[in-house]
């Protein structure tokens, strides 16, 4: 089994914020997060497959078809958006690193899948600092 990996980057806006706290109580647990004009992020997204060598291309996945799910699925969808307004598939969701991690999963292991290969984990670096990595709902 081979582990290969592929980045792409976006930018995004969000915010943290539970609408049913006050203002106070969204300061004091998400801090300069919580600002009521947003923030952004340069964020990175790696994401690694699994799988075989195909004995006919020598690959365990075509880099250009994932590199095409991945602008298709993700970048397109979140590049200069607001994480918290404009995604449909973070609509009701919070908009951290972590569910967004989680919900870019969601939507391109099918399509990893249908390449021939499986989806090992979603790192997303949020900052130098941060990052958040996912391996599935069966790690």
């Amino acid at each position: 089994m081979l582990l290969l990996t592929r980045r792409e980057r976006f930018n995004a806006a969000h915010k943290l914020y539970q609408e049913e706290w006050s203002a106070e109580k969204n300061a004091e647990v998400f801090g300069k997060c919580a600002n009521k004009n947003w923030h952004g992020h340069n964020y990175e997204l790696f994401v690694t497959v699994k799988g075989e060598i195909n004995p006919l291309t020598g690959f365990i996945i075509d880099l250009k078809r994932l590199s095409e799910v991945l602008q298709e699925k993700v970048v397109e969808v979140l590049d200069h958006k607001n994480l918290n307004l404009d995604v449909p598939f973070l609509k009701g969701k919070m908009a951290s690193t972590e569910v967004l991690a989680v919900s870019i999963w969601n939507e391109i292991e099918k399509e990893v899948i249908e390449l021939g290969a499986f989806l090992h984990s979603v790192k997303l670096n949020e900052t130098e600092n941060n990052f958040v990595e996912y391996f599935g709902p069966n790690a």
